[in-house]
């Protein structure tokens, strides 16, 4: 397969306060395991920077001027903008770029430039709902890659999966309303942020929850992904696939207790390419999430990385 990996320096560059498990070092982790010889054929690229237009795709102008005031201009200066959500003086650079990564990624995949696309960025995106900045996350990256995919490359159906170990309530609230976007989360609960009950369906019923309880492990989330997960993705049909890559559900993570190995992140990204060589031309575009342990981050990642890479 070939597979395109975006990056960029400005990444590093989104601070956060000493001690936030949302930090630099987890991006630099990733870069250390991707010097194994494993990934010597991965492409990799320097994302573009999105206009700021691009996050009107899925947000409202006053989210996205909400969150710019919000933005320091003093060297060093660190702004808490919600509970536990921070930002620095680079950090609406970085967030705008992370879009514009999920925007080339989407662009690659429906050009054929790339079967699928890995992009390494921060800040996260899946909690960012409309109009409300939270979770470590000011602009849902993956819902603007959504919303290009169906603009830009006449995408009629677009599945979202997300297995980060927190509900992607943000990509749940966007896209509520939407019969043409399928939202698919496998998550802990009862955690942060409170939502992703079975019950919750959405409007059209394109939102599928399949909510795990600490210490369910790989059998119970194999189980969950295949029942709920690849059945409504495979019934659906889309005509891309992204993902909310968080590796957060990975046993070392500090945050949940799900208790998952690279093998498991392994073996969804399989399934999921499946899905998109069956109905989407391969056509599947990662964005990092969650991953807070160094060591579970780096082998997750990794790994899923290493499965898009082969097929």
């Amino acid at each position: 397969m070939a597979t395109r990996l975006y990056e960029h320096e400005i990444f590093l560059e989104h601070i956060t306060p000493p001690g936030h498990p949302e930090r630099a070092d987890r991006l630099r982790s990733l870069n250390i395991a991707l010097e194994h010889g494993n990934f010597a054929g991965l492409e990799r690229k320097q994302a573009p920077q999105a206009n700021e237009d691009a996050v009107t795709l899925a947000h409202p102008e006053e989210h996205l001027f909400a969150v710019m005031r919000q933005m320091p201009e003093e060297e060093d200066e660190i702004n808490q903008i919600e509970a536990d959500t921070y930002a620095s003086p680079k950090s609406f650079q970085a967030a705008l770029t992370a879009i514009g990564g999920a925007l080339a990624g989407v662009d690659d995949v429906f050009s054929g430039a790339a079967d699928n696309v890995f992009l390494a960025a921060r800040p996260p995106g899946h909690h960012a709902e409309k109009n409300k900045a939270m979770g470590f996350c000011f602009f849902n990256t993956v819902a603007i890659a959504a919303r290009h995919g169906m603009k830009a490359h006449g995408a009629e159906r677009v599945a979202i999966v997300d297995w980060d170990v927190h509900h992607g309530n943000g990509t749940q609230d966007i896209f509520w309303d939407d019969p043409n976007v399928l939202f698919c989360s496998t998550h802990q609960m009862p955690l942060y942020p409170g939502s992703g009950a079975k019950s919750e369906e959405g409007r059209f019923g394109t939102i599928v929850n399949a909510p795990l309880s600490a210490n369910d492990g790989s059998e119970h989330f194999r189980d969950a992904f295949k029942s709920r997960v690849l059945k409504a993705v495979d019934n659906f049909a889309p005509d891309l696939i992204l993902v909310s890559a968080g590796f957060d559900a990975h046993y070392r993570d500090p945050l949940a207790q799900i208790n998952l190995t690279g093998d498991d992140f392994d073996w969804a990204t399989g399934r999921l390419m499946e899905l998109a060589g069956k109905h989407a031309h391969n056509r599947l575009v990662s964005v990092l999430e969650g991953g807070y342990d160094l060591e579970g981050l780096a082998e997750s990642a990794g790994m899923h990385i290493l499965r898009l890479m082969r097929g």
